[in-house]
């Protein structure tokens, strides 16, 4: 059967108005995350939101057969690099006091390890190589949040960030200051996998007193409520990948 163009408007059209664009839930997802980050939404009802969209990722995951993979398999995220690269001392730049992830973009805190690379110069080319430094896929799971065109003028402290969904802990995966970003949003990812390269996006990672470097940070769910979990241990037993 032939549906004619005016049919086809009022389609799209109507979804429109109902709110039942996206068909996929990670882009519901993206969606409710920039709400949070940009203080568009209560916490209550981002909280009963997560709670709705959490099992309809888990469940495209799993449809597109997507693979759990527990924390014994996951990867080193910077290719290349290894444990001496994370900032700080045994961890110590973790520190997740006043932090909470409803304050979105005004959140306090340092929930999270910075991972350095070798760029005296800060063009995000290794110093060592002379290319691009690949950002890897701790885990596996889905990419349900990104940003891709950071602007230098943004006041978005994560710049070019990649979240992905890790269903094996029920949790989240946020990779920041990123220069490129290749993954797209419902994409399925495994441990290893390139899923961006390294960068200086971001409001402070941006400025000339940062080292260029990853920030990762790890987020438990826990019935709509996100919390920080510290990986330290996990990145010093991750595999490597050079």
């Amino acid at each position: 059967m032939k549906v004619s163009k005016q049919v086809i408007f009022f389609l799209i059209a109507v979804s429109l108005v109902s709110g039942y664009v996206n068909a996929n839930p990670c882009d519901d997802f993206n969606l409710l995350y920039l709400q949070i980050r940009d203080g568009e939404i209560s916490r209550q009802d981002a909280v009963s939101k997560i709670n709705e969209l959490i099992p309809e990722v888990k469940k495209y995951f799993f449809d597109k057969g997507g693979k759990e993979y527990s924390n014994e398999e996951w990867v080193f995220p910077i290719k290349g690099y290894y444990t001496n690269s994370i900032g700080g001392t045994n961890g110590s730049g973790y520190n997740a006091n006043d932090y909470d992830f409803f304050d979105g973009n005004k959140h306090g805190g340092h929930p999270a390890h910075d991972i350095f690379i070798a760029d005296k110069n800060q063009d995000c080319i290794d110093d060592k190589t002379g290319n691009p430094v690949d950002l890897l896929s701790m885990s596996g799971g889905v990419v349900i949040s990104l940003e891709k065109n950071w602007d230098v003028n943004s006041d978005i402290r994560g710049g070019n960030f990649i979240i992905i969904y890790e269903t094996y802990s029920d949790a989240l995966f946020y990779y920041a200051h990123n220069n490129t970003v290749n993954v797209s949003i419902g994409d399925i990812v495994k441990p290893g996998d390139k899923i961006g390269e390294i960068g200086r996006s971001g409001l402070n990672a941006y400025k000339s007193r940062s080292p260029t470097h990853l920030h990762i940070s790890f987020f438990l769910i826990n019935e709509g409520n996100i919390k920080p979990d510290n990986i330290y241990s996990d990145l010093l037993s991750a595999k490597t990948k050079n």
